[in-house]
């Protein structure tokens, strides 16, 4: 990755991709100002430098089916990097896992989990999640309702990025 100093019109590029990816390049160049030659070359400087990691579609979950939405917190028997790793490459291949987050605490991970039903995430929990080796508890909280969701983080123009940000 090679490394991008930040401008006010890089910052742009980001909080626009951010907020619609499917953005042409002549649209996003206008809406920051340059010509479409240059906006291209710094889309591509912030994709090889790891600003931008990737595009996705915003998929409803819910209209495919998965109407419940569960937050466990994982208890390991061992915190020990090889087996934290572990369970991390484990959790990788689970497809009902949306997010993995290494938490410090009580709790060594919460994970983001969807599901069809109570019954599918159950039969998730009892026969993957706790069967995995390490793990020595699970406390799930079933989500009611999403009252926010967005992707990625704020982008203001005017902030201050340190040289040492996004390593």
């Amino acid at each position: 990755m090679s490394r991008v100093k930040l401008d006010k019109i890089d910052l742009r590029i980001l909080r626009d991709l951010q907020d619609d990816g499917r953005i042409t390049n002549v649209a996003l160049a206008d809406r920051v100002g340059i010509s479409a030659p240059p906006c291209l070359r710094r889309v591509r400087a912030l994709e090889d430098s790891g600003h931008i990691r990737g595009y996705h579609a915003d998929v409803n979950g819910e209209a495919l089916g998965y109407g419940v939405t569960v937050f466990a917190q994982v208890g390991l028997n061992s915190q020990a990097d090889n087996d934290l790793a572990a369970f991390e490459t484990l959790v990788s291949d689970w497809p009902e896992v949306r997010d993995c987050y290494m938490l410090a605490g009580d709790t060594d991970f919460l994970l983001r989990v969807v599901a069809q039903d109570w019954e599918s995430y159950n039969r998730f929990l009892t026969t993957t999640l706790t069967a995995a080796p390490n793990v020595s508890h699970v406390k799930s909280a079933l989500a009611i309702r999403t009252s926010k969701q967005v992707v990625g983080v704020p982008i203001d123009e005017d902030i201050n990025i340190s040289p040492q940000a996004g390593k």
